[in-house]
């Protein structure tokens, strides 16, 4: 099984707008249109089982359209062959963080993404520890933004020091830090992180990091915290697993990372579509 663990999607009322919007801010051109139908079809010739929906919230009050959104798409998903798996989000702003994560598990998504440059909050700080200590009680798995988003590139909320103190503070379980660790900070990611209880995802860092970086921080962390994810529609689905492979030779790490890994961590739901 092909499980791409980091994907975005759009209504299609807005889709094409937010993804020129997009393009604009960080002068990159996507691979896809950013619509539902059309990461399917992305997922088909890439021959991915599974894409992971990481939804922003951006603003407190969106809270519950985001959510009722991600489980509208789960019900759809549910019985398919090829599916689509929506976590949900919330904002480091919400005036009662308990009862917005306690809703997100009543809905039965099984995670949580936070983007703190989307919102502009540090990683460590105390509003964004108390979410990811709560949710880590309620068994939510955590996806992050870490590292430099180039469409901000210059205040960069997520860094390998500041990840570190939250594994110092909170030791959250379930936490996969995006963009293998931290996005243009490998040398601190290899650093401070790798090895560490934490999944580290690929999305959007073929490319960009060289293959024997990548391969480095690898053999310290583990191929067994490693989840293969895209960033799609900002990462090609198939052009991404050629990269993978060619880069990691090993077939069992690579089967691991290719999916294994995240069946485990997806255990909860993936028994839903049996």
């Amino acid at each position: 099984m092909v499980i791409d663990f980091h994907t975005h999607i759009f209504p299609d009322k807005i889709a094409a707008r937010t993804i020129e919007k997009l393009e604009n801010i960080a002068n990159v051109k996507a691979f896809t249109d950013g619509r539902e139908e059309s990461l399917i079809a992305s997922m088909k010739e890439a021959e991915v089982d599974l894409s992971v929906v990481l939804p922003v919230v951006t603003r407190p009050e969106q809270f519950e359209t985001v959510n009722q959104f991600a489980v509208q798409l789960n019900d759809k998903y549910q019985k398919k062959k090829r599916k689509l798996l929506s976590f949900g989000g919330i904002h480091p702003d919400t005036l009662d963080y308990r009862k917005e994560l306690r809703i997100i598990q009543e809905m039965g998504l099984l995670g949580i993404k936070l983007h703190p440059d989307y919102q502009n909050t540090h990683i460590d700080d105390l509003k964004y520890m108390r979410i990811l200590d709560y949710a880590s009680e309620l068994g939510l798995i955590s996806v992050i933004h870490a590292g430099i988003d180039i469409g901000f590139p210059d205040n960069v909320r997520c860094t390998p020091k500041r990840i570190r103190k939250v594994l110092d503070e909170v030791a959250p379980k379930n936490m996969v830090l995006a963009h293998y660790g931290s996005f243009g900070l490998w040398q601190e990611t290899e650093e401070l992180l790798a090895g560490e209880d934490v999944y580290f995802d690929t999305a959007y860092t073929f490319g960009f990091i060289e293959d024997e970086v990548f391969l480095r921080i690898m053999k310290k962390h583990g191929a067994d915290r490693i989840l293969f994810a895209t960033d799609s529609p900002w990462g090609g689905q198939k052009e991404s697993l050629d990269q993978l492979g060619k880069i990691v030779i090993d077939k069992e790490d690579l089967d691991k990372i290719k999916g294994q890994n995240a069946q485990k961590l997806l255990s909860r739901a993936l028994c839903l579509y049996e």
